[in-house]
């Protein structure tokens, strides 16, 4: 049972987040979008399905900004939504 400190032998190799687990938005980039998802879902008496159109939009700037892995909207449910531009862009 060697407990010497070899910190030179190791290196750290960052890898992308596993499948489902989201980094924190540590600078607040997507704020915006959280906050307008939020106030829609109290608004809605928090039915999600009024407030895809924000959801889609959160998931967007979380996926512009590499907090999480790139999907296809299709993929993610929003199939419906989706006309080939993002709206999310254009939306502020």
């Amino acid at each position: 049972m060697s407990t010497a400190m070899n910190f030179g032998s190791k290196s750290f190799q960052p890898r992308p987040p596993d499948k489902g687990s989201f980094p924190l938005d540590h600078f607040g980039e997507c704020r915006r979008f959280k906050e307008t998802f939020l106030r829609c879902l109290r608004e809605n008496n928090f039915e999600n399905a009024s407030c895809r159109k924000q959801s889609k939009e959160y998931l967007e700037c979380r996926m512009d900004r590499q907090l999480m892995a790139q999907e296809p909207l299709e993929k993610l449910g929003f199939g419906d939504l989706t006309d080939g531009q993002s709206e999310a862009k254009s939306a502020f």
